[in-house]
C-alpha cells in the first residue's frame, strides 16, 4: 500500500459540531509510505478512534477513507484481514496483549500466523528492550512499561507498509522510550513504511515529515 487518504472524515459524534479546530478532522489528508508523522491530540479528540478507523475496526465516522484510493468501507472480512497480515501494523493505546500467557507466548502467537521473524531477532527485541528477564513472565504480572515494549515485539512481526503507534511511550522513560524509537526506525526503513504516531503530550524523538494537530 503506497497511501491513505482521509477526505473530510469525521467521528460521527464530532459531526454537528461547529467549533472543531482540527489538521485532520473534515480536511484532506493523506499519509505516505515512507514518510513520518506525529498526531498531537488532546484528551477526547479522537486520537485512539482514529486508530481504529485506519485498521478497520470501527466505522462510525462521516467522510471517506481510501487505501491506495479504494473506499475501506467496501472492504470485506478477507480484505480486511490482507490490509491487517500485509500492509498495516499497530501497537493499541491499550495494548490489547493477553494477561494470563507469557510475553514470549504473547509474541509467538503472532509470529506463528506470519512467519515473519526468526527466533534470534526476536529475542534481540527482547535483549535490546531490557526485558530479556520477563521473557517468561505473565504479562499481568509485569509493569505497563514492559507491556508497551512486548507489544512493540508483537506488532513488529509481520510486514507492513504502515506502522500504527497509539501512544506507544506513554509509560516509558527517555532511555527506553530512544531504544524503541530506535527498532523502530530501523525496522521500518527496512519496510520502507511510514510510521503514523499519535501523543497526548509525549511523544518519540523523531525527526517528523509533518505533525498534525487533531
Amino acid at each position: 500500500m503506497k497511501e491513505i487518504r482521509l477526505s473530510n472524515v469525521v467521528p460521527e459524534i464530532f459531526a454537528e459540531r461547529d467549533d472543531l479546530r482540527s489538521g485532520v478532522w473534515c480536511g484532506d489528508v493523506c499519509f505516505e509510505r515512507g514518510k513520518s508523522y506525529l498526531i498531537e491530540a488532546a484528551s477526547g479528540t479522537g486520537k485512539s478512534s482514529l486508530c481504529s478507523y485506519l485498521y478497520g475496526q470501527r466505522g462510525d465516522y462521516r467522510g471517506s477513507i481510501l487505501f491506495d484510493g479504494v473506499d475501506i468501507s467496501k472492504f470485506n472480512t478477507e480484505e480486511w484481514c490482507r490490509v491487517r497480515r500485509d500492509s498495516i501494523a499497530i501497537l493499541f493505546q491499550d495494548l490489547r496483549l493477553f494477561g494470563e500467557l507469557t510475553a514470549i507466548e504473547n509474541v509467538e502467537i503472532k509470529n506463528r500466523m506470519t512467519h515473519c521473524r526468526t527466533h534470534a531477532e526476536i529475542e534481540t527485541w527482547f535483549e535490546e528492550l531490557g526485558i530479556t528477564d520477563k521473557r517468561d513472565v505473565r504479562i499481568d504480572r509485569m509493569s505497563y512499561g514492559q507491556q508497551q515494549r512486548v507489544a512493540l515485539i508483537r506488532a513488529l512481526c509481520q510486514p507492513f507498509d504502515f506502522l500504527l503507534l497509539d501512544e506507544p511511550i506513554s509509560h516509558l522513560d527517555d532511555q527506553n522510550s530512544d531504544i524503541m524509537r530506535d527498532i523502530i526506525l530501523r525496522e521500518v526503513a527496512k519496510n520502507g513504511a511510514a510510521v503514523i504516531a499519535t501523543s497526548i503530550g509525549k511523544s518519540m524523538n523523531i525527526n517528523y515529515d509533518k505533525r498534525l494537530k487533531l
